[in-house]
């Protein structure tokens, strides 16, 4: 399975400089958070394929969610096979709608011990946010949640996606890294994924 992954900044690859069949490729297309209602909506329009996305978060500034798509937030939501859990948000740095704090997304996640036993785990972790200590900042706006490597530990889900952390903040931040048995990707404007 073929997947593009998509956050924070929209791709001049697929959006301004689109050409017809470009998004053929792809048989899933996961996005991060932080992208206009209307950059999704074409996406899942010119493709061939579903998007599923987690709010990132700005997603509370945009007035609307994007139509069209399927919204994985404190879900599971299955596609082919392939289970993709979604928590959106970023780590509270101002009163908004997809901010936690780190009890906050805990409490999140222990909500969702049962929908996780009944699909026998899950493949792939969508996250606006990075894990503490992975691609993460000490400043509060970028810091990762330690809650995340938790999950990631006790689940070990072929990949781990998460935005939120622009690759242009500095030239040290990796697209992709391994984790245990966990495939770390920033999904920073895009990023094609080979799913086995």
């Amino acid at each position: 399975m073929r997947i593009l992954a998509v956050s924070d900044v929209p791709s001049d690859r697929y959006y301004e400089y689109y050409k017809s069949g470009k998004l053929d490729e792809f048989d899933l297309i996961l996005s991060c958070g932080d992208l206009r209602p209307e950059y999704l909506e074409f996406l899942v329009t010119m493709a061939k394929c579903p998007l599923i996305y987690v709010h990132g978060n700005h997603d509370d500034s945009y007035g609307r969610d994007p139509q069209g798509c399927i919204c994985a937030d404190d879900t599971i939501v299955e596609y082919e096979g392939v289970r993709i859990l979604g928590l959106g948000g970023s780590n509270y740095y101002r009163d908004g709608k997809y901010m936690y704090t780190e009890k906050q997304m805990e409490r999140r996640i222990k909500r969702l011990w049962l929908t996780i036993k009944r699909h026998g785990g899950f493949d792939i972790l969508l996250t606006h946010a990075a894990a503490r200590g992975v691609n993460d900042f000490d400043t509060i706006p970028h810091r990762g949640f330690e809650c995340f490597n938790t999950l990631i530990q006790k689940y070990e889900p072929q990949y781990f996606i998460h935005g939120h952390i622009h690759r242009n903040y500095g030239v040290s931040i990796p697209q992709k890294e391994v984790r245990g048995n966990t495939t770390v990707v920033n999904a920073f404007e895009y990023c094609v994924i080979d799913l086995d």
